[in-house]
């Protein structure tokens, strides 16, 4: 199109000045002029990004994301949405890759007690040492050492608990820049899921086994009383209750009932507060009573039968500010 079909030539804006000691634009615009575009202004950079995004996760909030913020506000729980894998995407269900991602993130817990010791596991929810593990495993300890899976021990202190729940958070002294597991979404479990169980099974730490979700919502009943002590039969077992029977000992009168999610990957004595983990290397459970035959006459009926049952992460991502705040329950 030319000049003389009645179109001016094109001209040039100027957008206004970012810096005051700048000459202003002028005060018109030429006749004829197209209007100036919109002004782009320079983003905030990552901070201000990433400030943005964590107020719309925390809008959409459920299966999207969780994040907890500790009081100091220095320091969060890991947060993994449904569909974020935690290993590579082409490594989705390898049980070795789900391994080397989540053991550093497991501990064992060695809690002494009045009438003995007590052996089980936990899961690093921040890099500045908070674990969460089961009430049971350090119901009535007077003290606490936590191993994590590079051979480092630390002293581990009782933050909170709570027994109707069978969680207890610890926090490990001088813990710093430890990798916290990415918590899941145990609502989008499905039966027949692909899991792996870590933890540190009669002591022996790291442990990895794998199986899949058996079945959900399964009402676990344990025993809340701290004067029962660990609670445990011959076989070191934790007692617990299901469909009206007892496994494992005596539940005692004073109990819990939670719904739990199956599992037939081998949990043993020590399993406790260890975690249940997704294909894509997420914690969806904490991994709190096993069945096993209080009557092992011989080797062949010894050890796990594929009956654990786990706390599913979703209640430990809601009971966290009740144990932060130091809830002894």
């Amino acid at each position: 199109m030319t000049e003389s079909q009645g179109v001016p030539p094109q001209q040039h804006s100027h957008p206004a000045p970012v810096h005051p000691e700048w000459p202003p634009p002028p005060p018109y615009r030429p006749a004829g002029s197209p209007d100036p575009a919109p002004v782009r202004r320079r983003g905030r950079g990552p901070a201000g990004l990433l400030a943005a995004v964590a107020v719309v996760a925390a809008a959409v909030g459920g299966g999207t994301a969780y994040a907890f913020q500790e009081l100091a506000g220095t320091d969060t729980v890991a947060t993994a949405s449904s569909g974020t894998p935690v290993v590579p995407s082409g490594r989705k269900g390898d049980v070795a890759a789900i391994a080397a991602a989540v053991s550093p993130s497991v501990v064992e817990v060695d809690a002494t007690l009045g009438n003995g010791s007590s052996t089980g596991s936990g899961v690093v929810i921040t890099s500045g040492g908070e674990i969460v593990t089961n009430n049971h495993v350090v119901s009535g300890a007077t003290s606490i050492k936590v191993r994590t899976s590079d051979g480092r021990s630390h002293t581990a202190e009782i933050v909170g608990t709570d027994s109707s729940k069978d969680l207890a958070l610890l926090k490990a002294e001088d813990a710093s820049g430890w990798k916290p597991a990415a918590l899941g979404d145990s609502g989008s479990v499905k039966v027949g899921d692909t899991v792996v169980a870590i933890g540190s099974p009669e002591g022996l730490t790291g442990t990895v086994t794998s199986g899949i979700v058996s079945a959900l919502d399964r009402e676990v009943t344990v025993p809340t009383d701290d004067g029962q002590g660990q609670g445990r039969d011959d076989d070191g077992q934790w007692p617990f209750q299901f469909g009206g029977r007892e496994f494992n000992g005596d539940t005692g009168s004073s109990t819990t009932t939670y719904k739990a999610i199956q599992t037939d990957a081998s949990l043993n004595p020590g399993n406790s507060g260890g975690a249940l983990i997704d294909a894509g290397g997420r914690v969806i459970g904490i991994n709190s009573a096993m069945y096993s035959s209080s009557q092992a006459a011989s080797s062949s009926d010894a050890g796990s039968i594929g009956l654990g049952f786990a706390i599913p992460i979703d209640t430990v991502k809601a009971d966290l500010a009740a144990l932060r705040s130091g809830t002894q329950n």
